[in-house]
């Protein structure tokens, strides 16, 4: 497995009770961190109320506020207001704590991927809300506001105002995620940056069907929503474009060792040719040969680049090397006779028979590799023989090398 395909420790697994441990700790400093701003936030409660619902506010006809129709309205309202931008502020540190739980079980090359888009999801989903606290609700609520009939005095309730801006805030922070959710569909295989831009007719349509559905019943509100998602659609398709071409790239610089190759032998020190001369070189390894075989052939063989290290065999070559090795499997291959049969051979052979068959056939196989030109082949055979034979074998061999010594 390459190096970025490995976690960090694999050799650290530990029981699933110390992950439930960690998970535990975590959550902890999650809840503190929450509760640490909250408790920053609560004596400035009441302004930050004030702080968002200015753009409604800045719109009411003169004289008209906004009301508290429940008792304890007044005092909830507000402090539920701050324990969300509690959560809200914290986002960034807990968002710390959960990449600190899940990232040693994932690759390196995950890491690489999911660290940049980690921090563009935080930093897109404040630009979401931002852009529905400046552009979007300052045209709805003059809209709505507008749209009032006469007689009827506005006067919108501090706790239904609350939950529809941050229905509102949570949509338009969550449109804004959209380039981080397709580069993942990228990323993962699910999709491909040419499938997106065929169904981009279809995304154009559901964008404002989604803005029809958030936002107040008005063009503007539905257009401002919509627009936005289409054209971070586009900025997904852009930035998946860039992330497929990245990974094509890493794949040419280091192919898959087993992907290509030819079929070369290197250079035998010993007289191979048809003549007796070694076979002509000058035939190079091919320019493509992977970077990972070329760092393994590098470390095997010092000479490894010399583009008269390596030739591809003639066809006479690999007929003798294919025919010794169909006879090494032959002397190697172990004989078992057939039980009924067992009796019949060691009676039928005499003692010595078989191993004077054998060193007969290597005889045979050194002549057929010599009249073939595989000198440096034959010679081995005939060194088994001199070793194994008996005297007129052993005689055949010597004479079997002088001639293969003669010029």
């Amino acid at each position: 497995m390459p190096p970025a395909m490995q976690p960090d420790d694999p050799g650290a697994e530990q029981p699933f009770v110390s992950h439930l441990i960690e998970l535990r700790d975590r959550l902890i400093r999650m809840s503190i961190a929450i509760f640490v701003v909250f408790l920053g936030l609560f004596p400035f409660a009441n302004e930050i109320y004030t702080f968002v619902a200015a753009p409604l506010m800045a719109q009411l006809p003169e004289g008209n506020t906004m009301i508290a129709t429940q008792v304890a309205a007044p005092f909830l309202t507000p402090f539920k207001l701050a324990l969300i931008a509690a959560v809200f502020l914290s986002m960034p540190y807990l968002l710390y704590q959960f990449w600190g739980f899940i990232a040693p079980g994932l690759y390196r090359h995950e890491k690489r991927l999911a660290t940049p888009l980690l921090i563009s999801s935080i930093l897109l989903f404040y630009i979401g809300v931002a852009f529905a606290y400046l552009l979007v609700f300052p045209l709805i609520f003059a809209f709505l506001s507008a749209a009032t009939p006469d007689g009827v005095a506005m006067m919108t309730d501090i706790s239904a105002y609350l939950d529809f801006v941050l229905a509102l805030f949570f949509a338009f922070g969550i449109a804004f995620e959209i380039p981080i959710a397709t580069i993942l569909l990228v990323a993962i295989g699910i999709t491909t940056p040419a499938d997106l831009v065929r169904v981009r007719p279809y995304v154009i349509v559901g964008a404002f069907v989604v803005g029809m559905l958030l936002t107040p019943p008005d063009v503007i509100s539905q257009t401002l929503l919509a627009v936005p998602m289409w054209l971070l659609f586009e900025l997904g398709i852009v930035f998946s474009k860039v992330l497929v071409r990245e990974r094509a790239k890493a794949e040419d610089e280091d192919p898959d060792p087993d992907a290509s190759g030819s079929a070369v032998s290197p250079v035998r020190s010993g007289p191979e040719g048809p003549a007796g001369g070694s076979t002509p070189s000058g035939v190079a390894p091919r320019p493509g040969r992977p970077v990972a075989a070329r760092e393994i052939g590098r470390d095997l063989d010092p000479h490894f680049d010399d583009p008269d290290r390596w030739q591809p065999l003639s066809e006479s070559e690999m007929e003798a090397e294919l025919d010794l090795i169909e006879a090494d499997e032959i002397l190697d291959a172990p004989r078992h006779p057939e039980p009924d049969t067992v009796q019949t051979a060691q009676t039928a052979i005499p003692k010595g028979a078989s191993a004077i068959n054998s060193v007969e056939e290597k005889i045979r196989r050194a002549n057929r590799l010599r009249e073939l030109g595989s000198s440096f082949a034959a010679r081995t055979v005939l060194y088994e023989v001199l070793e194994e034979g008996d005297a007129d074998q052993r005689r055949v061999a010597r004479n079997i090398l002088n001639q293969l010594d003669e010029p």
